[in-house]
């Protein structure tokens, strides 16, 4: 298993928060904290952008990607809107989460509660180039449902 470092600087309102963990030895995701200083009320169908107290200095070579914890999406329907959302190598801000509510209560997010989890992935840069024809393959063209049910 590869290992990196990441720097993490707190921002004031994440102090007394934990830095993003794994919860097990071999957990692929480390989990984000909620910054908030007040309790939020995420509504049925609503959405909110959470702080995580955090900004990170991902390496060149690697991006994070922001992930649903999966008991809070089984058991109170609260899940990333965006996910995976993408945060790129350059970027210095504050690591924001935006839940939404696809439950039938409203959800409470309270501080340091886990709201997400961050993976760290290598990419690939990509040379793009024009092309009149693409190579052929068993696939083809077959796109949604092609395979059937």
């Amino acid at each position: 298993m590869q290992s990196i470092d990441i720097g993490v600087m707190v921002l004031p309102h994440g102090e007394g928060l934990p830095l993003p963990e794994t919860m097990s030895r071999l957990a692929a995701g480390a989990d984000l904290r909620a910054a908030v200083q007040e309790t939020v009320v995420i509504e049925p169908g609503a959405r909110a952008l959470i702080p995580t107290g955090i900004a990170v200095s991902i390496p060149e070579g690697f991006e994070g990607q922001v992930r649903p914890r999966s008991g809070l999406a089984l058991k109170h329907g609260v899940t990333v809107l965006n996910a995976p959302g993408t945060i790129d190598a350059d970027y210095r801000g504050e690591l924001g989460i935006i839940l939404i509510n696809h439950g039938d209560d409203r959800f409470q997010v309270t501080r340091g509660e886990r709201i997400a989890q961050l993976i760290i992935a290598p990419i690939s840069h990509v040379n793009w180039r024009s092309v009149t024809s693409l190579d052929e393959t068993g696939r083809g063209e077959g796109g949604f449902g092609h395979t059937g049910r």
